[in-house]
């Protein structure tokens, strides 16, 4: 069963923008009319059947936008599925799962979402922004990690717990 998705992602050096962009592809390709938008830029989950939200993680930090968009949409987001996903190790931990913030970990327990799945960033030269950031970029940290068939296999498991899904207000009786 095709349901509306929306895929929101907080992103700081367009790593997390390009997984949200695949997962997205995926879900559309399994007949589910999706919407991938920077979390700065959505208003409102009120359309959505479900929601995937990623967020960059950098020293154990979502991005704060990410962060304020769980907050703000907290009420809409109970009534709907919930994915989470960061992104953001390279290098010799690049495979290593990354606990959810505090805050995060806590909003997700509320709204009922999923625990976030982690998956490796992207550091290169010149898309790093920051001096530690850029540091790293020139060193053995350096390379896209992303692994596009874990993405896209994450995707394809939340696409069939949406098919399998409908929203409470979609079965009430009129």
């Amino acid at each position: 069963m095709s349901r509306k998705v929306l895929v929101a992602y907080a992103s700081k050096m367009g790593a997390t923008a390009g997984i949200a962009e695949v997962i997205s592809d995926e879900l559309r390709e399994r007949g589910h009319e999706v919407d991938v938008l920077d979390v700065t830029q959505v208003r409102t989950v009120e359309p959505y059947d479900a929601v995937v939200l990623g967020s960059a993680i950098y020293l154990r930090r979502w991005r704060p936008e990410a962060r304020q968009f769980l907050k703000r949409c907290a009420d809409e987001l109970r009534t709907r599925q919930v994915w989470l996903f960061h992104s953001g190790p390279v290098g010799p931990d690049k495979d290593q799962d990354q606990e959810m913030p505090p805050a995060v970990r806590r909003l997700a327990r509320e709204i009922g979402a999923t625990p976030a799945v982690t998956f490796a960033g992207r550091l290169e030269p010149a898309t790093a922004k920051g001096f530690l950031a850029r540091h790293l970029a020139t060193g053995n940290m350096s390379g896209d990690s992303r692994d596009w068939t874990k993405i896209r296999a994450w995707a394809a498991d939340i696409s069939a717990a949406i098919s399998t899904t409908q929203r409470t207000w979609d079965t009430t009786p009129s």
